[in-house]
């Protein structure tokens, strides 16, 4: 046994006080029910990379908040870490029902991870997944939590976040803010007039076309880096992307990923709609799909949400925005988000050959391969949200993974497949 294992075992509380060095404890013992129909684990696979020699899962602060070590409290603490503004829930949260019992899902095992078959059990002992949920139409059937984490947490989107800036620049088209997504961007930001990014049509920007020079290969040194940099560290606003600012090719000519682009829309929505992103998705979005808590956006010196990432919400909601675009941007009766817009973003405007990602690419959301209307919101790290509009199906997964490349993203989406093979196709 790991010697941090070790001291997990040594009967301490599930989630005990603060320690004078500002840690959380963090005891290993078997899944517990928190609340009915959600299973917490007090620890977690892997605990000797996520805790210190104490056992305990370290506090987190600007400076050492990326590191491995510090991923469980950070990745849902974030809004502490830096500053953020707050999306506000809904007076009167939706309901969830909840299945009697976990599905039996079995899944394959894909051979860069070793092969073989698991279950969900198995699933969670092999991965560093902070939560899970799995939820058709209007019920939970999975919802479980590792490392010390609840219900009560938000966790970090990363680039989640892409996604749903697209969705506010839908709404923003939909309420006349802005007037056409061939307009350029720098129509509604002025101070991006002469530059590269300021020249390029929103429509390419929402689909990572935008020709702009951009490298993000996360070493720590790429330009991700130093826009990351930019906007929690430097001075943000327009500046943290002015810097970028080489074309390399006519916008719309060729796809590739850039984190830039998102914090470009992010920039255009502002100043479209002349008030704060966090409460225009309050208003047209958290509160319209019963969001059970408030939500986050963490934001730069200059009061401008990080919409290339750093959006912050506790799991269920996250599932509820899932189920709002499985059903067809609709709650209830309700068009919240138009159907016709919600088609532009998950279709695949650029293919799994043109990304040579495996996934295709929509307005910053990423288009399975099958083509069958599934789609995900994909975050580094292992954040996830995958969605399955025939079968009303959507899981969460939020996790620590220590390396945005890591090989555990693979599984993830075998336990998807899984999931899919076991729940049938809707009407």
């Amino acid at each position: 046994m790991h010697r941090a294992a070790r001291l997990l075992a040594i009967g301490l509380s599930l989630l005990s006080a603060c320690s004078t060095s500002g840690s959380i404890k963090a005891p290993a013992s078997p899944p517990i029910a928190a609340t009915p129909g959600i299973r917490v684990n007090p620890g977690g696979p892997d605990l000797d990379r996520y805790t210190n020699g104490l056992g305990q899962y370290p506090r987190a602060t600007p400076q050492a908040w990326w590191q491995p070590a510090y991923s469980v409290d950070a990745f849902s603490r974030m809004d502490e870490i830096f500053n953020a503004r707050v999306v506000r829930r809904a007076a009167t949260p939706s309901p969830w029902r909840r299945a009697a019992a976990e599905p039996a899902v079995q899944y394959l095992i894909p051979p860069v991870r070793g092969g073989g078959r698991a279950n969900i059990d198995g699933y969670l002992s092999r991965n560093p997944t902070t939560g899970l949920l799995v939820a058709v139409g209007d019920t939970i059937h999975v919802e479980r939590y590792q490392y010390a984490r609840s219900e009560t947490h938000r966790f970090i989107s990363f680039s989640m976040a892409k996604t749903i800036c697209a969705i506010l620049v839908g709404l923003a088209v939909a309420d006349g803010a802005i007037a056409s997504i061939d307009d350029p961007a720098e129509k509604y930001v002025p101070s991006l007039k002469g530059s590269e990014y300021g020249r390029t049509p929103i429509r390419h920007l929402l689909t990572m076309s935008s020709g702009v020079q951009f490298r993000e290969d996360y070493d720590g040194i790429d330009d991700a880096a130093r826009l990351s940099r930019a906007i929690l560290a430097g001075q943000g606003g327009a500046g943290a992307v002015r810097q970028f600012n080489t074309r390399e090719a006519a916008p719309g000519a060729r796809w590739y990923y850039a984190s830039a682009e998102s914090q470009v829309l992010g920039l255009v929505l502002t100043g479209a709609l002349k008030r704060p992103i966090a409460e225009y998705l309050s208003e047209r979005l958290w509160q319209p799909v019963g969001a059970e808590a408030d939500a986050s956006w963490v934001i730069d010196r200059t009061g401008q949400e990080n919409t290339s990432s750093n959006f912050n919400a506790v799991l269920r909601d996250y599932a509820r925005l899932g189920m709002l675009l499985a059903n067809g941007g609709k709650v209830g009766d309700r068009q919240v988000v138009p159907a016709d817009w919600l088609r532009e973003m998950t279709r695949a405007h650029f293919t799994g050959t043109q990304t040579g990602r495996w996934f295709g690419y929509g307005f910053q959301t990423w288009i399975f391969p099958d083509n069958d209307g599934s789609f995900a919101l994909l975050g580094v790290r292992g954040q996830t949200i995958f969605v399955d509009p025939q079968r009303r199906l959507v899981m969460v997964h939020t996790a620590v993974r220590p390396d945005a490349r890591d090989p555990g993203g693979a599984e993830a989406t075998a336990l998807w497949r899984g999931l899919r093979q076991h729940f049938p196709r809707r009407s």
